[in-house]
């Protein structure tokens, strides 16, 4: 199950985007993928007439996606972290997320 979220900030450990970071828009977990804002664009050709957003048609940049084992999870120093699943809390819907580096256990 991966803890990655849509909002989180994560930075690509491997492939063509190495070393870049960026917000998630989206978690793909049927396919293992995420969507991550201004990296992995990819070009689609578009008809006249499809879009309202783009009605003459043309060449648009979309966001492509990454491979959810080859992004991680950025703290708040900027540095890439493992996250782990605390204990639930009495009451908590959802347990909280932490930082293994700097988890007290």
């Amino acid at each position: 199950m991966p803890v990655i979220r849509k909002g989180d900030t994560v930075k690509v450990i491997s492939g063509k985007e190495k070393g870049k970071s960026g917000k998630v828009l989206e978690v793909l977990r049927e396919t293992g993928r995420v969507r991550v804002e201004k990296l992995m664009t990819v070009k689609r050709h578009q008809k006249k007439g499809r879009s309202q957003a783009n009605p003459d048609g043309g060449i648009v940049e979309v966001a492509g996606t990454i491979a959810i084992s080859n992004v991680m999870v950025v703290a708040a120093d900027g540095a890439p972290v493992r996250l782990e699943k605390a204990p639930r809390e009495l009451g908590a819907k959802e347990r909280a997320r932490l930082a293994k580096r700097t988890a007290a256990k």
